[in-house]
């Protein structure tokens, strides 16, 4: 027998299913909403519409966008030419921040064997297609230094080589305001592979 109201049960289930939210969360957040007022439930159940309504896939990039083609592939200032392959649309944020002015080109995840996740499931197609048709002169290979994303922009690199298309892949190594003292040994080899002359 469930010790609350069924109604807050299964709002409780539908919360405990977010990642990262486990049951005592779901049920704060429950809780939270039962006690907010009935405009501002109101407010959230409409955005939670909105979102899966008037949200889709960008048909160039894959990112998730409102309008088709997205911002940064109709954007006449970013060069369309030079393509960063990320993971998840939550890596564009990341990158921008380094104030790149490229476009992008979203997988939705990485290869995992293990997890059933093979190039069918990744949106490697699409890349291949802008890749073909010979607009683009760089692909920025910005997978996690992850074993599935070193093995996915493996994968994209052999894909493409011979596209005439420039491959490059981001470096990895100890993170600026770091003590070497503490960096593990994949993270220091790869800071002495990536050293570059000054």
């Amino acid at each position: 027998m469930s010790r609350f109201a069924e109604p807050l049960t299964r709002l409780i289930e539908e919360l405990r299913k977010l990642p990262g939210i486990g049951s005592k969360s779901a049920q704060r957040l429950a809780f939270h909403i039962l006690r907010a007022s009935a405009e501002d439930a109101e407010l959230l159940a409409a955005a939670v519409r909105e979102v899966k309504a008037q949200l889709q896939l960008c048909s160039v990039c894959n990112n998730i966008t409102d309008v088709d083609p997205c911002l940064y592939c109709s954007s006449p200032s970013r060069n369309q030419h030079l393509v960063c392959v990320i993971e998840e649309p939550t890596n564009i944020s990341t990158v921008e921040k380094t104030r790149y002015n490229g476009v992008y080109h979203v997988l939705h995840g990485t290869l995992s064997p293990l997890h059933g996740v093979g190039p069918d499931q990744l949106r490697i197609a699409g890349l291949q297609t802008r890749v073909a048709s010979g607009d683009v002169e760089e692909v920025i290979l910005a997978t996690s230094p992850t074993v599935e994303g070193e093995a996915t922009a493996h994968y994209i690199a052999d894909l493409l080589r011979g596209s005439g298309v420039r491959l490059s892949r981001i470096a990895t190594g100890v993170p600026a305001g770091s003590d070497i003292e503490y960096a593990d040994e994949v993270s220091m080899s790869r800071a002495m592979e990536g050293r570059r002359e000054i």
